[in-house]
């Protein structure tokens, strides 16, 4: 182990190596995941990656790659062996290039989504792929990341025009799949094979991303549907008739609403002095034109909209400030820590069955976990569901592991089953729900996958997911 470590610091100097009590920020995930790792590694250029992951290979060493670390489903863990070495990319924040004709920006994998958005800034650009977190660009890609305004910029699928991967076959080989182009039908698109896979064909470290203009002007509102049906309703009538500049449609429960007024300091209610309702829709709408041009209010234009929904679509309605009603939507996961310990779920159905599966899980928690408390909210425009479930801290039942196994195989089997949906909407997959990922996948997939994944990673380097049908790690 000694000589292992002395000879991953020759590769990336002392600065680049981290072992003892210092690795410990590194070996716990952001919500699930932790272990022991024999050191983490983190390369500040491509070259270093390339001469870590042949090593790695040459001795036979497994890797798990890390980027900001905010996953949620552990895929950016080491496991309990303290053999596997982390290697971190949170080095590898070279200058990004911007070509603003053409609406692009090559970036380094480490750098994380604010700092891109930062250098995109001053050319009237971003990257508005919206999370609560601030993930690193490497890590987006490898979860194929997907956030609030997912309904009008897509994923960042949809955003990826190359990348330049570190391959574990030939070990440390650097390959570039696609270029600044948005069309190019030249054969296979292999970048894709890199995209919400967890990292487990190769390192990215670098991407070039489609960027955007950055909206001019914006409108948001904060809405109470008359009934459920009237939630994809309202969406179905806002698309049609401002469906150029639909950016966002989201869903907050009451409970999740009401946990965050009351966990998280400096909100209110936006309805006082009338109660928080039982559940409201975040609008927003974004334009690129100027009002000076186009003559075009956005704010004038949704409260119109608004104006000519209510009593059928719509009971209520508050116009307040983008910033103060974002704050209170970004704040429900916070608020929601604050009743007790946090069993989430990233869960996506059709968006025309949302409401009937959010009434659905409901009920079967109420009926069979009553002890626990329902906070959810999610993306009403795209059909994903944080259908997170509190376990309250003056609970009388003590948090149970296998009582939490029981309510996770109840959730997902409703989702999956009865819905046709999927259990993980925008997480990706890690070890944490590994097993759903093998039930729930058919058997011609996980045969095609786990071949895929033998050719690009044939030593199984990777040490973190296998997509095969069996229950190694690879």
């Amino acid at each position: 182990m000694t000589a292992m470590i002395d000879a991953l610091k020759a590769l990336v100097g002392p600065r680049g190596l981290v072992t003892g009590d210092d690795m410990s920020s590194y070996e716990v995930g952001a919500r699930y995941g932790s272990g022991r790792a024999a050191c983490v590694v983190r390369p500040s250029t491509t070259a270093e990656v390339s001469q870590v992951v042949a090593f790695c290979a040459a001795q036979g060493i497994r890797v798990v790659l890390q980027g900001a670390n905010t996953g949620l489903v552990g895929a950016s863990s080491p496991d309990d062996t303290g053999r596997q070495v982390v290697l971190s990319l949170a080095r590898l924040k070279q200058t990004c290039v911007v070509d603003a004709a053409n609406r692009s920006v090559t970036v380094p994998a480490g750098m994380l989504l604010q700092e891109l958005n930062e250098q995109l800034e001053p050319h009237g650009l971003w990257f508005p792929i919206d999370l609560g977190a601030n993930p690193s660009i490497g890590g987006m890609i490898a979860a194929n990341t997907g956030g609030t305004r997912l309904v009008r910029y897509g994923d960042v699928r949809h955003n990826l025009l190359a990348i330049e991967v570190v391959l574990f076959d030939p070990p440390g080989e650097v390959a570039r799949f696609g270029r600044a182009l948005r069309k190019d039908n030249t054969g296979l698109d292999l970048k894709q094979l890199f995209v919400g896979t967890s990292g487990t064909g190769g390192v990215i470290t670098q991407a070039t991303l489609e960027a955007h203009p950055r909206p001019r002007q914006s409108a948001t509102a904060l809405v109470v549907p008359s009934s459920d049906d009237a939630v994809v309703a309202l969406l179905r009538k806002l698309e049609g008739e401002l469906g150029d500049f639909v950016s966002a449609f989201e869903g907050i429960s009451g409970r999740a609403m009401q946990a965050a007024i009351d966990h998280v300091p400096d909100l209110r209610n936006p309805f006082a002095p009338e109660p928080v309702p039982d559940f409201s829709m975040l609008i927003e709408l974004e334009s690129c034109s100027s009002p000076a041009v186009t003559g075009l209010d956005l704010q004038d234009t949704l409260n119109r909209f608004l104006e000519g929904c209510f009593d059928r679509e719509v009971t209520n309605a508050v116009i307040g400030s983008g910033a103060e009603l974002w704050h209170l939507r970004h704040a429900i996961s916070e608020g929601a820590r604050g009743l007790g310990k946090i069993i989430a779920f990233d869960v996506s159905v059709p968006r025309s069955m949302i409401m009937a599966f959010c009434r659905e899980a409901q009920a079967l928690v109420r009926e069979r976990y009553p002890h626990l408390i329902v906070v959810d909210f999610g993306h009403i425009a795209d059909g994903g569901v944080h259908f997170n479930v509190a376990w309250p801290k003056d609970a009388r039942a003590s948090f149970d592991p296998a009582t939490v196994q029981r309510l996770r195989d109840d959730v997902y089997a409703l989702a999956v089953e009865r819905y046709d949906g999927s259990y993980s909407a925008e997480h990706g997959i890690g070890p944490h729900n590994l097993a759903y990922y093998r039930k729930y996948t058919s058997p011609a997939t996980l045969s095609i996958a786990h071949q895929v994944q033998r050719l690009l990673d044939p030593q199984a380097l990777c040490g973190v997911v296998s997509f095969g049908p069996h229950s190694e790690s690879a």
